[in-house]
């Protein structure tokens, strides 16, 4: 049977990220993707013009109606937006026997707020305890834990505040640094870093829910987890390399760049 995957995530309606760039991303990657969706917002290349929460009724029913009946492989998540939503959803995810990947989306890349300031202590003290992988970039870090990174040395800093709110491994990207991009993999002991050429395309748009729904793939096809997490990154640097023109402001990664490429 082919691989399950759910994200459980917000619309995008430009569909450069969100549930769009999920489900692109897992055929992408031969899964077949599922979703529940937790907002749903008016959004372009421009930024985000509204966003509106579904009910946590609605989004529990979504996630029951998806895994009992369909089942999963893996869980993705990005915008939760509230307290409440993201209580609910660390809840369910905790009651399924699958990896989930723990994407903790704050801002939209535009800078647009994704996420209530009252649910950063859901998604500390929820959220992260029952991710298999979660996968904070910088901002996210500092809006989490405090801790600034301004260059590579500090990623293990990094890395070790959020793992003290209990995810199993964490993914540390360190793409707002300087240079390569350089991504640290760690589940305390064991050590990763991912290192990728920096790719000169403004069109990165969907970034951060492509990969975090490339590793979700990876995990539900069985791959340990730093096989799924450097096959992640491979594929997304390649959708960034391929990003194209969208609209009038920042476009999104290219999903089928290697159809595209032929590969």
């Amino acid at each position: 049977m082919i691989p399950r995957v759910l994200t459980v995530a917000g619309s995008d309606s430009g569909g450069g990220a969100g549930i769009q760039a999920d489900l692109k991303t897992m055929l992408a990657l031969g899964v077949h993707g599922m979703s529940v969706i937790t907002a749903v917002t008016a959004q372009n290349s421009l930024g985000v013009q509204g966003a509106w929460e579904l009910p946590v009724e609605a989004v529990r029913a979504q996630y029951r109606s998806v895994v009992d009946d369909i089942g999963v492989q893996a869980v993705k998540t990005g915008m939760l937006a509230s307290a409440e939503l993201v209580g609910a959803v660390a809840e369910l995810i905790g009651g399924t026997d699958a990896p989930a990947v723990i994407d903790p989306v704050g801002v939209s890349k535009h800078g647009d707020s994704l996420l209530a300031s009252s649910a950063l202590e859901s998604v500390r003290t929820k959220l992260l305890p029952v991710a298999t992988v979660a996968t904070p970039n910088l901002d996210e870090v500092a809006q989490l834990t405090g801790v600034h990174v301004e260059s590579e040395e500090q990623l293990r800093q990094a890395a070790a505040a959020v793992l003290e709110y209990g995810p199993r491994w964490v993914l540390i990207k360190g793409g707002h640094l300087p240079g390569d991009a350089v991504d640290l993999l760690t589940d305390g002991s064991a050590e990763h870093w991912l290192r990728a050429p920096r790719h000169d395309n403004r069109h990165t748009h969907g970034t951060g829910c492509t990969l975090a729904s490339a590793i979700a793939s990876g995990l539900a096809k069985g791959l340990a987890v730093p096989e799924a997490v450097t096959a992640a990154k491979e594929y997304v640097t390649g959708a960034i390399e391929a990003g194209f023109a969208l609209g009038g402001g920042i476009g999104p990664v290219d999903h089928g760049w290697r159809f595209r490429a032929g590969a």
